[in-house]
């Protein structure tokens, strides 16, 4: 198969320091409405996988994104926002990044071409073959991500991946590969852009539909969310009101008393 990095093509723009404010910002919005109609492009590849992480996870495994650079971020991003939207624990969906924890604000020099690092951080986990890993790559071509995905192959995990590159070595690793084919970036090479946002949307479909699978939403609410702010606390009051026909005051004390809003509905009589 061919492989040519299409996210590092030069920019279809010239002459950017040229532009003005405006000029940058409407050709940088009309690049990133591109985005979507890629992603929709990818839809049953992003079906497969996902059947597969519920599949799992309704067995008792765990969720793990690997990745370097903005495409690590991205993973650590989405695995933190499950447990307070969801009300799961910290350990079902994890986030690892080359260069550890250190990388998450500031770039940790040459850990993404690591070959080694990638399976070490895994095992720290505990991974088995109870758990699925995605690996996240921009490029697709990133030594830390494709060497841990080819350890887990050995070892009978579950492997899937998320690049902008098509049949890229990650893509050929995985055995559940997506490809959102972004094109070239507006700043030639910067795939914080447009394959940022792609792999940012993949990755919001994935743990929905995940959790929502999981049982986590009813109706359309976030019956399991952790009430860790008066924000949530007051969506929470707001959801009780509607789902039982009862006022603000009893919602307050229902969720003061059973915690969460899935225990207050459960326990209402």
């Amino acid at each position: 198969m061919s492989f040519t990095k299409t996210t590092e093509l030069d920019s279809k723009y010239n002459h950017l320091e040229k532009m003005t404010v405006a000029e940058l910002l409407i050709n940088i919005n009309n690049e990133d409405r591109t985005v979507p109609i890629a992603v929709e492009k990818a839809l049953p590849e992003i079906e497969n996988l996902t059947t597969k992480i519920v599949e799992k996870l309704k067995n008792g495994g765990r969720l793990f994104y690997i990745g370097a650079g903005t495409s690590g971020r991205l993973g650590i991003v989405d695995a933190s926002e499950c447990p307070p939207t969801f009300g799961v624990p910290h350990e079902l969906v994890v986030g690892l990044i080359a260069g550890g924890d250190t990388a998450i604000r500031k770039a940790v020099e040459f850990a993404e071409d690591s070959k080694n690092q990638g399976w070490l951080d895994l095992l720290e986990h505990n991974i088995s073959d109870k758990d699925v890993v995605v690996g996240i790559a921009a490029s697709g071509t990133t030594p830390y991500v494709i060497a841990a995905l080819a350890k887990c192959n050995e070892h009978g995990i579950v492997t899937g991946s998320i690049s902008c590159n098509k049949n890229s070595p990650l893509s050929k690793t995985a055995q559940y590969p997506i490809e959102v084919i972004v094109g070239p970036e507006f700043v030639t090479g910067s795939s914080r852009m447009k394959a940022g946002t792609a792999q940012k949307l993949v990755l919001n479909m994935i743990s929905t539909a995940t959790m929502i699978q999981l049982g986590k939403v009813k109706g359309n609410k976030m019956i399991d969310m952790q009430l860790s702010n008066n924000k949530l606390v007051e969506r929470g009051q707001k959801m009780l009101v509607k789902a039982l026909n009862i006022d603000l005051k009893k919602a307050e004390e229902l969720l003061t008393e059973f915690g969460n809003v899935r225990n207050a509905i459960e326990n209402y009589k």
